[in-house]
């Protein structure tokens, strides 16, 4: 993954040092209090550890008047526990192991953590090989029986059961991805960087940043296995490096972040035959701007009519908003007031947006105008070390 045009992940991690909240006496770690007040939300936050200042992952409580951050406590979760998804009952949490081998394999991890009721704090279960180098990405299809991950270094996806209390099995389906695009040094082979079920889960969808493609793959949840989809997938513009996905709320579109040309880009996604058609592609820059920028995460609010991008290198967010055909046009582009903005996240009241600050080791809030998706920086700040995910826990009845 090291290269020319853009640093490897490892490299992204800033040498800069850090000031921590001091540990509980005596603790080894953080404590994690009993006192959660279940009124505010609890904020889960993927980091790389190869610098040896994280502590693995983070949990982080905001209050969702303020928007004001306050750090819990974190757990120790193996190497490099960079992205994280939660099971949609809320009780279990995902982490990718992003790593270049995992027990003496040429394979990274997935490990599985229980989620206390009470205090958000996590309990491990396990972990899993991810069946390929570097883990970049994992998610939990709808009805909650399998986890996706995809492997950056290793040019696959894979499905991995999960059973009755949450940890997840060993793989049952893993699929080598085969293409290739234009800029040798990042597009040479497969580098599959996303996977997500679709809204119907009978699809999942792959975007692999080095074959400039996105894969569609049957997904049957229950007997654990991933088929592609012949003629259904997406072949993106030669040299656009589609990294990560989201569907439309309501519309039959999945919009696409592509890393090497600082685009987003609107497919149609047919349902019934799994088959993808590309629509429209559009800058997530500011008309004029020309340094070097890479588009990291992709957001659509739960309304459909705004959409988000984050962009490393210009360090914003690029706010989009959505017509009802569709189509989209670039409102708004904010600062992240940090370096190398990662994934970002809507909290669930949709009032505020948090972004990962990775090279500045900030997580930062804007306040949201909910109509119109606009975003206004706050002074809600917290530093934490490299973070790159943030997940908030579902709610749980």
């Amino acid at each position: 993954m090291t290269n020319a045009r853009e640093p490897s992940r490892r490299d992204f991690l800033t040498a800069s040092a850090l000031g921590l909240v001091a540990l509980a006496p005596g603790a080894k770690g953080f404590t994690w209090p009993e006192d959660s007040q279940l009124d505010d939300e609890l904020l889960y936050v993927g980091t790389y550890t190869d610098d040896g200042k994280s502590k693995g992952i983070y949990l982080v409580r905001m209050d969702r008047r303020s928007g004001q951050l306050r750090l819990i406590g974190s757990v120790d979760a193996g190497a490099n526990p960079s992205f994280l998804a939660i099971h949609p009952n809320g009780r279990v949490l995902y982490a990718v192991n992003e790593v270049e081998k995992h027990n003496g394999r040429a394979t990274g991890a997935v490990s599985s953590f229980a989620i206390a009721r009470g205090t958000g704090a996590l309990s491990r279960l396990g972990d899993q090989p991810s069946e390929g180098s570097a883990p970049c990405f994992v998610s939990v299809d709808g009805s909650g029986r399998v986890a996706l991950v995809a492997n950056y270094d290793g040019g696959s996806v894979a499905l991995l059961p999960i059973q009755s209390d949450g940890s997840l099995a060993p793989a049952t389906s893993v699929v080598k991805h085969t293409g290739s695009g234009p800029i040798a040094d990042r597009q040479s082979e497969p580098h599959a960087h996303c996977i997500i079920a679709d809204p119907s889960n009978r699809f999942a969808l792959a975007a692999d940043l080095g074959a400039d493609r996105v894969f569609v793959y049957h997904l049957d949840a229950e007997v654990h296995k991933l088929r592609h989809v012949e003629g259904g997938d997406a072949v993106m513009r030669a040299g656009a490096g589609p990294r990560h996905l989201a569907f439309h709320p309501t519309l039959p579109l999945v919009f696409v972040a592509n890393e090497l040309d600082s685009t987003v880009a609107t497919l149609r996604f047919d349902a019934e035959r799994g088959k993808l058609s590309p629509i429209d592609t559009r800058s997530t820059l500011p008309p004029g701007w020309t340094g070097t920028n890479y588009p990291a995460d992709i957001h659509v609010a739960p309304s459909g009519r705004t959409l988000y991008v984050s962009n490393r290198g210009h360090n914003s967010i690029a706010a989009f908003s959505v017509a009802s055909s569709g189509a989209l046009t670039l409102d708004q582009v904010v600062s992240t007031d940090g370096d190398w903005p990662r994934n970002f996240s809507l909290d669930p009241t949709g009032r505020w947006l948090l972004v990962a600050n990775q090279k500045s080791n900030s997580i930062v809030v804007f306040g949201r105008d909910q109509e119109s998706g606009k975003l206004t920086p706050t002074r809600q700040r917290i530093a934490l070390p490299s973070p790159v995910c943030l997940r908030f826990r579902a709610h749980v009845s």
